[in-house]
């Protein structure tokens, strides 16, 4: 039985891989609070217009109108202090300072609810996740589905070669892959020409 907290601030995170559902959950319980009659308030990296520029968008084409800033500091010029719930979408793209914010906000009664993946391209912790993740009340890892085996996925391969972290992308720049699919199928970092997987453990030993 999961306890629900009453009368304070609470944190929750929603992680995963791409493809796994996140906003759509974010959305889902966003929803379920202003059918309670609570004030929401929803905000996204401007940078993430791959669907709507003010409104955050699932991939199964849910959406909710949201606020968009640049950074951590326009986030707090537009926020409501009075608002009972903050919801927050790719909180991955927000600076560390995004962790105190959220616990400022958390311990002045305020439920927060953020979503990001956990894992940047490369299977790195991505941001300030896991920080996010080490003060939150309430966590859900959410699994993707391997395009290449149909085994949980909880990575995102990326399928170009751009080096940069912070890359906004669709089905046509990542894929939801599991930890041997997303493994085998890298390239060797820093070697643009290597373009074939490296062979997995299995299949070396058998060629000996």
């Amino acid at each position: 039985m999961i306890l629900q907290p009453r009368d304070v601030g609470w944190i929750e995170v929603i992680c995963g891989p791409m493809f796994s559902g996140k906003t759509e959950e974010l959305i889902r319980r966003l929803k379920r609070a202003t059918y309670a009659r609570q004030s929401v308030q929803i905000f996204k990296p401007a940078i993430d217009n791959r669907y709507d520029d003010s409104a955050i968008v699932s991939h199964s084409q849910l959406s909710l109108p949201s606020v968009p800033v640049a950074d951590l500091r326009e986030l707090r010029q537009a926020l409501d202090p009075q608002v009972d719930v903050v919801g927050i979408d790719e909180v991955q793209f927000f600076d560390d300072r995004v962790v105190d914010f959220c616990e400022e906000l958390a311990d002045s009664g305020h439920r927060v609810v953020v979503a990001g993946l956990d894992q940047d391209y490369l299977g790195k912790p991505f941001g300030p996740m896991p920080a996010l993740l080490s003060v939150a009340e309430y966590i859900t890892k959410l699994m993707s589905i391997c395009v290449h085996c149909g085994n949980p996925a909880h990575r995102s391969y990326r399928l170009s070669e751009d080096p940069q972290q912070v890359l906004v992308g669709t089905g046509q720049q990542y894929e939801a892959r599991c930890r041997r699919c997303f493994t085998r199928g890298y390239p060797a970092q820093g070697d643009a020409q290597n373009h074939a997987p490296e062979p997995h453990p299995n299949e070396a030993r058998g060629r000996r």
